[in-house]
């Protein structure tokens, strides 16, 4: 079947690659959100989660966001640590 003002057969895709959407970042902002949270909670549990969300996006799924989210995560897990002995001496 092809459409009235081209040849073209209906349904036909575009060439080249895939459009990436922000769902496709879902494990980097995940791993941000845990990043930016293991600051004031929880920081070896929730820093470690993010570390290893954010590798995981990198290395299996490719995604545009895992670098920052690594350095987000990982800011957060040493950072949190640091606060928290600090708030711990004091």
């Amino acid at each position: 079947m092809t459409t009235h003002y081209s040849n073209q057969p209906t349904g036909q895709q575009s060439y080249g690659a895939p459009e990436r959407t922000a769902t496709d970042n879902v494990l980097s902002i995940i791993a941000m959100v845990l990043g930016v949270v293991a600051l004031l909670f929880l920081p070896i549990v929730l820093g470690v989660i993010g570390v290893v969300l954010a590798v995981v996006a990198k290395a299996v799924r490719h995604e545009r966001l895992a670098v920052p989210a690594i350095v987000v995560a990982a800011v957060g897990l040493i950072g949190g640590m640091v606060l928290g002995a600090l708030v711990a001496s004091a």
